[in-house]
Formats: structure tokens, C-alpha cells, sequence
């Protein structure tokens, strides 16, 4: 599946979380819902590396855990990108693939 389609998948997904719980979403509420979300993938982490409470949860479910949070992560990051108008993987190429000229010394 292609970025973009997924992308558009998610952000279905995503219209209906709002209507159902009627929330304005925004570019600042999907900013701050990226940092909600980061806040518990580190709760995630610290739990998975015995540094949290981790309850009555087996290892199994706090790497399940751990895999939910990253794609909630990525799934917001996405969908900002999106409603800001910008292509992620040009920004990655842009911003990522300079550093593969360096090494080659090509810059």
C-alpha cells in the first residue's frame, strides 16, 4: 500500500473518531494529539523496560502495547502532514537523503 493511500485510510478513520466524539479537529488539536500520543508510546517504553508500573500486563502485551502507541505516533504525524499540505516522503527525501550526498561526498 502505497503512503498516500494509507494516509487517506487513516484520516477516514480519523473523521469518524471526531464526529462520533464530536471534537474540532484542527491542525493545533492533531499537533497536540501527536505529543498526547508520544507522552504515552515513553509511558509504553518505560513500562516494556521495567521502568513503570506495569501492572498485571505479561511481556507480550507490553510490546503489543508498544507497537499500538508507534502507530498511533505515526498515524497523527501522518495525518498533520496532511492537513498542512505536506508530501512526507518529499520532506523525508528532502531533509534525510542530503545526508547520503555527504557521505558520498557530493555537496
Amino acid at each position: 500500500m502505497e503512503l498516500k493511500e494509507l494516509t487517506d485510510k487513516i484520516a477516514g478513520i480519523c473523521d469518524t473518531y471526531v464526529e462520533k466524539y464530536e471534537i474540532s479537529k484542527s491542525q493545533d488539536w492533531m499537533l497536540l494529539k501527536i505529543q498526547e500520543e508520544l507522552g504515552e508510546l515513553n509511558s509504553a517504553y518505560l513500562k516494556l523496560t521495567s521502568r513503570g508500573r506495569i501492572g498485571k500486563a505479561t511481556p507480550a502485551e507490553l510490546e503489543k502495547n508498544l507497537q499500538e502507541e508507534i502507530a498511533d505516533v505515526l498515524c497523527f504525524v501522518l495525518l498533520f502532514a496532511r492537513e498542512r499540505g505536506i508530501d512526507p516522503e518529499e520532506a523525508i527525501k528532502n531533509k534525510w537523503y542530503k545526508y547520503f550526498e555527504i557521505e558520498k561526498g557530493n555537496v
